[in-house]
């Protein structure tokens, strides 16, 4: 297939955060010619929201997505999940991405934990509605069911979509989706409309840390362009975010080397 086009390329601001702030990770978009941008909310707020929305408008960068809303297992999370839309919305965001949250503390009834989960993006929809702000339902790979996220498929994730209608859908990260035997047939079904973002990097063998240890696109097993293949056939044609969370290798790195092998990678192995 054909080389994906180095427009949608956008940088997700977990892959620089141990070196850079989100200023300097704007500054560095600008200067690699990477036209995407994904911010932390940490980052967000260390920066502020008006100096960020200008320094973004200023370098000419698309939102691509705002990471993150969710933890609806947790105490007090909406109003949380109140302010994340409101930041969402500022930015421009073209989606907030939700990371649901595990099982309810205490518990060990993962069904009534992702019922939870439903009754709480529910709860926000309309808000989120009324702010122009879709929700993308980020699932996360089994490993993480029990403290991160209980939502673990596309499936499961558009069967949430499904019940709850409009201004809703999915971030499918290939570092939590590629091992899944539904992956082709779930993207399909979520259709350009229910996929609002698509994150990419590479799963390593042997994995040092099951959370932060993901591989630069091209060191690892994942069939990335095969995966782009099947959202293309989906209709998604948006952005391609680089989301590497790697504690011990690349947030040790220099991040304009970071930015460079990002920009290389996604001509050549996606």
């Amino acid at each position: 297939m054909s080389a994906p086009d180095p427009a949608k390329l956008s940088l997700n601001t977990a892959t620089i955060r141990e070196k850079w702030g989100l200023a300097q990770a704007i500054e560095g978009c600008a200067r690699h010619g990477i036209r995407g941008i994904a911010p932390w909310r940490d980052q967000l707020a260390a920066m502020g929201v008006k100096e960020a929305v200008r320094a973004i408008k200023a370098n000419g960068l698309t939102v691509t997505g705002l990471c993150r809303g969710g933890f609806f297992t947790a105490k007090h999370w909406k109003d949380d999940n109140r302010r994340a839309i409101e930041e969402a919305h500022e930015l421009g965001a073209r989606c907030l991405v939700l990371v649901v949250g595990g099982l309810i503390p205490g518990s060990k009834d993962l069904l009534g934990s992702r019922e939870l989960v439903k009754e709480g993006i529910a709860a926000i929809l309309p808000e989120a509605r009324k702010a122009g702000v879709p929700l993308a339902i980020e699932p996360l790979h089994p490993m993480q069911a029990a403290e991160r996220a209980c939502i673990n498929t596309l499936e499961q994730a558009l069967d949430i979509c499904d019940q709850l209608g409009n201004g809703i859908g999915v971030a499918v990260d290939v570092y939590h989706v590629w091992w899944d035997p539904k992956l082709a047939q779930q993207i399909a079904r979520a259709g350009k409309d229910r996929v609002l973002a698509y994150h990419i990097c590479d799963w390593l063998v042997p994995t040092r840390d099951l959370l932060n240890d993901r591989g630069m696109m091209g060191d690892g097993v994942v069939d990335l362009p095969k995966i782009r293949g099947m959202m293309e056939r989906a209709g998604y044609a948006g952005s391609h975010e680089v989301e590497i969370f790697s504690k011990l290798d690349w947030w040790q790195r220099d991040p304009d080397e970071v930015l460079a092998i990002c920009k290389d990678r996604h001509g050549k192995v996606t």
